[in-house]
């Protein structure tokens, strides 16, 4: 079997910790977060413990902007040198223009040799998706199989998560079918997904601690019997996000928890807590949590 050389390409809303990413090779191409009067790279400028400790006292509401398709075929054109294909694996183009900007760019490069995804996915859940692309090409598949692979994957990957407001999912413009929930007299706290690219309600619970408690009952349901992999995320919420790791533990074959980046985090807004999951049966990868996995960004 030929060993085919891809290099695998997503943008910073996939929140992977940088060991690992450095790790299985994967390049990334940054979103820019508007925060305080400038425009820094999302991972790169600014890190997610820094976001978090400005936020309260921004004097505006953060914006976002994807990176433009001359900033993807700069880093195409860089890899192609010495990659016969790549796969590039972006957040859900409901969510953003960023899946645009990378066809854009593939365009402007070779659109032969460069694969462009939408994961209809974002954040732990893209993440998950760029593991197992990073984990098919490793095996030396050819970029088609990957590209088929990580297809039909998508479809298996959820993403449940709470937050603790919805105003800034509201003010972001991102709330997609949870808009729903506005305006509700009661303080309900809302249990969402990820359901055809889109921020969709779940379930309505009446305090944050039973939104989670959901959230763990909804991922362990996924469990076929083989474990789960899973990335729980979150937004300056380790506590929460600790408690979700240990309760998921025993059902886990790969298990991370890992800070929401600045972009994610702007349209989430502090406190949301949640997973990206998919059972193991599909395609393990033998993570389980381990300090490089884990890292406090």
């Amino acid at each position: 079997m030929t060993n085919h050389r891809i290099a695998i390409v997503t943008d910073s809303t996939a929140d992977l910790p940088a060991p690992l990413i450095k790790a299985r090779g994967i390049t990334i191409v940054p979103l820019t977060l508007n925060f305080e009067g400038r425009s820094l790279l999302d991972g790169v400028d600014i890190r997610p413990s820094e976001f978090y400790r400005k936020l309260p006292n921004a004097t505006t509401h953060p914006t976002t902007s994807q990176p433009s398709a001359g900033q993807f075929a700069e880093t195409y054109a860089g890899l192609l040198n010495d990659h016969d294909d790549i796969v590039s694996i972006h957040i859900s183009e409901k969510l953003s223009g960023t899946y645009a900007s990378a066809v854009q760019g593939a365009e402007m490069t070779d659109p032969t040799r460069v694969h462009v995804i939408d994961s209809q996915l974002v954040s732990m859940s893209l993440g998950l998706l760029t593991l197992a692309a990073s984990e098919i090409a490793g095996r030396g598949a050819a970029a088609d199989a990957v590209v088929e692979k990580v297809t039909q994957m998508r479809e298996h990957v959820q993403t449940y998560f709470s937050v603790a407001t919805l105003e800034f999912l509201r003010r972001g413009g991102r709330i997609g079918r949870a808009s729903a929930l506005l305006g509700s007299v009661l303080q309900v706290k809302p249990v969402l997904c990820i359901r055809d690219g889109l921020v969709t309600p779940l379930e309505r619970v009446r305090t944050f601690d039973r939104a989670l408690n959901r959230v763990v009952e909804l991922t362990r349901e996924m469990d076929h019997g083989q474990g789960l992999c899973v990335i729980v995320g979150h937004a300056d919420a380790e506590g929460d996000a600790e408690r979700l790791a240990q309760e998921l533990e025993p059902v886990a074959e790969t298990l991370m928890i890992h800070p929401l980046g600045p972009v994610v985090g702007a349209h989430a807004g502090p406190g949301v807590v949640g997973v990206g999951c998919y059972s193991a049966d599909i395609l393990p990868l033998g993570l389980k949590r381990s300090p490089t996995a884990q890292t406090r960004a």
